[in-house]
């Protein structure tokens, strides 16, 4: 009996030993197959991104810059574009606007902004720059759907009460009856520091929010955006959603809608030089302008004097196709409260607007087009400011001749004051 007994334990000590290996070895196939999965996934979308170059360009800080045949970019994967006719100009320009040409720089000494890029070749006509997406790139997204996304959703447009979740603003807007149809900036550029999973952005936004819940926008400026793009150099970007960054629209050319135009001008590559502190004669800007082409219903983009970017088709927007409700300068932080305090990423240069030129960052020359096409200053200009010991704004709207409507924003984040 008792020999049975010991039989009987061998025997199930034996099966579960078994099912134990067997479970052990079903886990591990899992996870490789997991990882092979995501593998698959990953070079599936560096496909769909990386599109065949007729060049490639190796840039001083470590970016690849490839040079695609205009007609074979990222935008015509989207489906509202299968059939799109590509469009290499704008068919009008806002009235008043002198064809978008900046009249009045800040300073004589103002320098103009240009692409590491630039120092290591030229790509040629008939294509396009596209930086070059790599695998670690992809990875560092919280998921590889959200790559290129925002991490972190706006909130229906916030009204203009307190921030909501994560974001600080210091921002000037118009909102109210008038609809517009584009706003520019000469937009004063630095390079602010920034803790990973955060980011820091000086832009100019142009939203629709009569659905609040899928509002539409329109972003450009710069940005430095360690998670995006690795690395905490300052950028030239764009933005754009259909419904709040919920599925529609990215960053860049990192999915298809944008359609990019200008052979010089790579969305997400870096910029230089930038405005040193302290030093009134060396203070970088860079100049864009958006607005709404009357004739066809495209959102167009100028980076500087004379270069036309490209444009956002009207097909992508359920609201903008019709025109914007809101036009917004200034600059947003992430704020993650790591460790229960306030973030140390900075906003503009990290100083507050009252030390003025040569330390403060700042946006000059706004101007908006109104329901007539013309490029005017803003009236009734409102002031956005979620933690004024944090980051601040000190506007001036006094549309002073050489600056016309200007102000002067940012901060450090964390100080004594802002615990």
């Amino acid at each position: 009996m008792a020999e049975n007994l010991g039989i009987e334990k061998t025997f199930v000590a034996n099966v579960f030993f078994w099912f134990l290996l067997i479970s052990i070895q079903a886990t591990n196939a899992g996870h490789k197959d997991g990882g092979f999965n995501q593998k698959l996934e990953v070079e599936k979308l560096l496909k769909k991104l990386n599109k065949p170059a007729v060049k490639s360009i190796k840039s001083p800080d470590g970016d690849i810059i490839d040079c695609v045949s205009i007609l074979k970019q990222p935008a015509f994967d989207h489906p509202k574009l299968k059939n799109h006719k590509i469009k290499m100009r704008p068919s009008s320009y806002p009235k008043g606007g002198d064809d978008i040409l900046e009249k009045v720089d800040m300073s004589s000494k103002s320098t103009p902004i240009v692409q590491l890029w630039h120092q290591s070749g030229s790509c040629p006509e008939g294509t396009i720059p596209i930086r070059r997406i790599k695998e670690e790139d992809i990875l560092r997204a919280n998921s590889i759907q959200q790559f290129g996304k925002k991490n972190f959703k706006s909130p229906p447009f916030r009204s203009y009460a307190k921030a909501q979740g994560s974001q600080e603003y210091a921002t000037v807007y118009v909102r109210g009856d008038d609809r517009y149809y584009g706003g520019k900036a000469t937009i004063n550029t630095w390079n602010p520091s920034v803790q990973f999973g955060e980011f820091s952005v000086s832009q100019i936004w142009l939203l629709n929010d009569d659905d609040v819940a899928n509002t539409n926008t329109i972003e450009a400026g710069w940005q430095v955006n360690p998670q995006l793009y690795g690395d905490n150099t300052t950028r030239l970007f764009t933005y754009w959603t259909d419904d709040n960054g919920k599925t529609s629209g990215c960053y860049d050319l990192l999915c298809s809608g944008f359609v990019q135009l200008d052979a010089g001008v790579a969305v997400g590559a870096s910029i230089t030089p930038l405005s040193i502190y302290g030093n009134q004669s060396a203070q970088a800007v860079m100049k864009l302008t958006i607005w709404k082409d009357i004739k066809n219903g495209d959102w167009w983009i100028q980076y500087g004097p004379e270069k036309v970017i490209g444009y956002w088709p009207s097909a992508l927007f359920s609201q903008l196709s019709y025109n914007a409700t809101v036009v917004e300068w200034g600059g947003e932080v992430i704020n993650t409260r790591a460790n229960g305090q306030n973030t140390a990423t900075q906003m503009g240069s990290g100083h507050f607007p009252v030390e003025g030129y040569g330390k403060a960052s700042f946006f000059a020359n706004i101007k908006i087009v109104n329901d007539k096409n013309q490029m005017v200053s803003p009236n009734n200009i409102l002031t956005s400011i979620d933690r004024p010991n944090c980051y601040d704004i000190k506007p001036d709207y006094s549309d002073d001749p050489k600056w016309a409507s200007y102000f002067f924003f940012g901060g450090p984040g964390i100080n004594p004051n802002c615990p």
